[in-house]
């Protein structure tokens, strides 16, 4: 990034172009013109000029550029910026930063707080699943028959019969 004097040399060298090549453009594109035999009225027939586009363009052009520009003076220090009220005002974000980092600490230092609370609710949850699968798994069930299907057949082997009786 250019700092401010050099957008503003950049700026000003971009109007003397702007400036030039509305002057060339407008010289190539003007018609000629006679002095001896002044027309005073306008023929509507005629299709419109290209330089009328032409000259609204580069006005436009050169229009936003001096916009640009004056607002790139404005953003330069004046005068009455001292040294000492730059300072002021450098010792003042500096503070505003300090402040702004305390206030990142604390907000992670509780996140860290909550993350830890969370992990431990997780794995809590966790190891109650484990106990509660371990504990089926261990039980004998009086109606619980070894079952499998036949992957060739589609059909269970073994297990109640489904028939009813």
């Amino acid at each position: 990034m250019a700092d401010r004097l050099t957008q503003l040399q950049d700026a000003l060298n971009s109007l003397a172009d702007q400036f030039c090549n509305a002057i060339g453009v407008l010289q190539q594109c003007a018609p000629p013109a006679s002095f001896s035999n002044i027309q005073t009225g306008i023929n509507k027939d005629q299709p419109p000029n290209p330089t009328e586009e032409y000259a609204q363009l580069f006005a436009a052009l050169i229009a936003r550029t001096a916009k640009d520009i004056e607002v790139l003076i404005d953003s330069l220090p004046s005068e009455e910026s001292t040294a000492a009220l730059q300072a002021a005002s450098l010792y003042q974000l500096e503070e505003e930063n300090h402040a702004a980092a305390a206030r990142l600490e604390e907000v992670v230092y509780r996140g860290d707080l909550l993350l830890e609370k969370i992990q431990t609710a997780l794995a809590d949850i966790a190891q109650s699943q484990l106990k509660t699968r371990s504990r089926a798994h261990t039980q004998p069930s009086s109606n619980r028959h070894p079952v499998s299907y036949s992957p060739k057949w589609g059909h269970r082997i073994g297990g109640p019969s489904l028939k009813a009786s």
